[in-house]
């Protein structure tokens, strides 16, 4: 099916229509759900949370943009509703961690486990601004608006998970370096 015939049919409520959506975009948008859950069933969890909202509201897509990011945008807003109500912890992917973190020589060899463990290890209001503005460019008026905290907060948040990565990438290298010897 192309793509406006499935988002017709979404909005006629037709099934095979539902189904190809979500064969559509189930993949990409279980990877945002990952960013903002604590596992890989909290992030099922939330992607079925999001297609439900995406098939409820799906007559207000007006074809602006993409739907992919309109879809992913509803899977922010759901992750969000979640952490404002049970403190959701988050998972970064590897590239955009990569880039935001420091001593990126030796994130080389840092596995993606590693890297994860060591975010899930943050408090979890540094997680979620560490993603809304690292991974999914969100500002941090915006950051502000959604997690009901300050620009303020949401700036120092940021430095501090930022800090705290940075702390445990070093702690993480000493032990390889002493383990190398």
């Amino acid at each position: 099916m192309v793509q406006q015939q499935i988002l017709e049919g979404c909005r006629k409520g037709d099934r095979k229509s539902q189904r190809a959506l979500y064969d559509q975009y189930a993949a990409s948008l279980y990877g945002c759900c990952l960013k903002y859950a604590s596992n890989a069933q909290e992030a099922q969890d939330i992607l079925q949370d999001s297609f439900i909202t995406i098939f409820e509201k799906i007559q207000q897509f007006k074809n602006e943009g993409s739907l992919e990011g309109w879809c992913k945008r509803i899977a922010i807003n759901t992750a969000l509703q979640r952490y404002r109500g049970a403190k959701v912890y988050l998972l970064e992917d590897e590239q955009q961690l990569v880039e935001e973190m420091p001593e990126v020589e030796y994130l080389e060899q840092l596995g993606l486990e590693d890297l994860l463990a060591m975010v899930q290890q943050l408090p979890d209001r540094y997680r979620m601004v560490f993603s809304l503005y690292a991974l999914d460019g969100f500002s941090h008026q915006e950051i502000a608006e959604l997690m009901d905290i300050s620009e303020g907060t949401s700036k120092s948040n940021l430095s501090r998970a930022r800090a705290s990565l940075q702390q445990m990438v070093q702690a993480w290298r000493r032990k390889m370096n002493s383990d190398a010897v």
